[in-house]
């Protein structure tokens, strides 16, 4: 958790120039994932500058997965596809077979900045083929676009209530 932290302190006092203090860092930084929390959300190692890494949290920016403990069966399952997705999307996290790819389990963060929740970042992620992965996942049907605020349920039957109550 203490390079967790760590990796987030970077990251809020990156923005720090001659001129004074950036809310966001542009990027790109090369970053290795270390672990696939959920659909939105990875664990990396961020390559800072030559020999310095941290390490961070980061929630992909502009998207809203379901949650792996949901309200409902339904959205724990399209939790579990979502999170597959991702593990896929990044490729192999931590490959120690010598067969695996030099880029396997790297991706690049853009318009890196504080998470609403702190203690991880927000960020525009990628695969080294330069596909980002919230547009892969909403295209894939298992994000909805997020620009903050109240979040959308995932659970049809929730949505039916919520449906009849504003209906009348």
């Amino acid at each position: 958790m203490g390079g967790l932290l760590l990796g987030f302190g970077f990251f809020a006092s990156a923005g720090l120039a001659a001129g004074g203090f950036s809310a966001r860092l542009a990027g790109p930084v090369t970053a290795q994932v270390e672990r696939v929390v959920d659909g939105d959300t990875l664990q990396v190692r961020a390559l800072i500058w030559p020999g310095q890494e941290v390490r961070v949290l980061v929630r992909v920016a502009g998207v809203d997965t379901p949650e792996l403990h949901g309200g409902c069966p339904s959205e724990q399952d399209l939790a579990h596809r979502a999170r597959d997705f991702t593990i896929h999307f990044v490729g192999p996290e931590n490959p120690i077979d010598k067969a695996s790819p030099p880029d396997a389990g790297r991706v690049s963060l853009q318009d890196i900045r504080h998470d609403k929740f702190g203690g991880r970042v927000l960020a525009r992620v990628s695969n080294p083929a330069g596909a980002d992965l919230a547009a892969a996942l909403v295209g894939a049907g298992l994000a909805r676009f997020y620009r903050g605020g109240k979040r959308e349920t995932w659970c049809p039957e929730t949505q039916a209530v919520i449906n009849k109550d504003e209906n009348g």
